[in-house]
């Protein structure tokens, strides 16, 4: 074949392809659009993101990314990880002097708790810097669970009396109470090995392991049964054999393990389901973490009846998980674990 009829296969072939992957292009962006009008009315995203000023302050916005405004306005702080009350009446976040560098591993110790209305107005101190760390609601909102080197301690908000002690059985950070009371969930050194993902019965302090090796920010499902959480799974060969972070869940009793969200160049974190828990809200980061220390990563929302779900063309991934669903995934604005609630929120500072 001569050079000149290499190059009218070439261009042949080219112009063939075009309209095929401009296709998929259009299917996918359809999808997406689909997904923003379905998700639009269905209350608020509220985050940390870096503000016009550089510091951290919580904002809003619509789960389609719509109506985005700030919250906090406080040029003098950093603030993040906010956490709505069960009633939804109340937001309990960090809040730390200007400058600070946020842990996307430690944060939980960092600053002071806050307790704010739900749009974040009249935000009050619960404790100095570095009291009650790793604070999470209890069911009516009387009380926070704290995880200090002392152990578990349940703190009454109103009186600030410690009303029960557990020991923390290695738990040691990224620890949330379940919606029903009856549960904690963190992160653990169990039977030896870290990064274990652990629930424990809120009352006799009885462990069980839900996923060991490289696993992280658990939290719950609003049905108390099933925890969502980060993993990177021993055996990945790409990036120089780390691997990438992907996001999974699994039944409280630590079976039916299963893949949520994963993409080759990404690293999934920040995880948590809408309050119906028929949709996911998570960032997806180049880098590992989940850009807390600089200005947070995507933060991306999915239909959970589309998982599994995989990104990109993540070879190995779809290897290993060939029924992937590639269900739609909408991406809004950079920030950093994100909340989501059905109720309003009111009007921006």
């Amino acid at each position: 074949m001569t050079l000149i009829n290499k190059h009218f296969v070439c261009v042949g072939l080219i112009t063939l392809l075009l309209p095929i992957a401009w296709g998929a292009d259009q299917k996918t962006n359809q999808a997406v659009d689909r997904l923003a009008k379905e998700v639009q009315g269905k209350g608020w995203i509220v985050y940390g993101a870096r503000s016009e000023n550089g510091s951290w302050d919580l904002f809003a916005c619509r789960p389609d990314g719509s109506q985005k405004r700030n919250l906090t306005n406080t040029p003098d702080s950093e603030e993040g990880a906010p956490r709505f009350s069960p009633d939804n009446s109340k937001l309990l976040y960090r809040r730390m002097e200007r400058g600070a560098t946020i842990d996307h591993d430690k944060w939980g110790f960092q600053g002071e708790s806050i307790v704010a209305e739900k749009d974040a107005s009249n935000p009050v101190a619960v404790g100095k810097d570095g009291e009650y760390p790793w604070a999470s609601w209890s069911p009516d909102g009387s009380q926070i669970a704290c995880l200090t080197k002392k152990g578990i301690q349940i703190v009454d908000l109103a009186t600030k009396e410690i009303v029960r002690e557990i020991p923390r059985q290695g738990i040691y950070q990224q620890f949330f109470w379940s919606p029903d009371g009856k549960w904690f969930c963190g992160v653990a050194n169990h039977l030896g090995e870290s990064w274990t993902v652990v629930r424990m019965n809120a009352e006799t302090g009885e462990l069980n392991p839900l996923r060991k090796f490289q696993n992280c920010t658990p939290d719950w499902f609003p049905d108390s049964m099933r925890i969502i959480f980060s993993s990177r799974p021993a055996g990945q060969k790409v990036n120089d054999g780390y691997g990438y972070t992907q996001l999974w869940m699994v039944d409280g009793d630590g079976s039916n393990a299963r893949l949520i969200y994963g993409e080759e160049e990404y690293h999934i974190y920040g995880g948590a389901l809408s309050p119906d828990g028929q949709y996911v809200v998570f960032t997806k980061g180049l880098k590992d973490g989940s850009g807390a220390e600089k200005a947070g990563a995507p933060i991306a929302i999915m239909r959970l009846s589309d998982a599994p779900s995989i990104g990109g063309e993540s070879k190995e991934l779809r290897g290993i998980h060939p029924q992937t669903k590639d269900g739609p995934v909408l991406v809004l604005s950079d920030g950093w674990e994100p909340c989501w609630t059905y109720a309003e929120i009111g009007n921006a500072k």
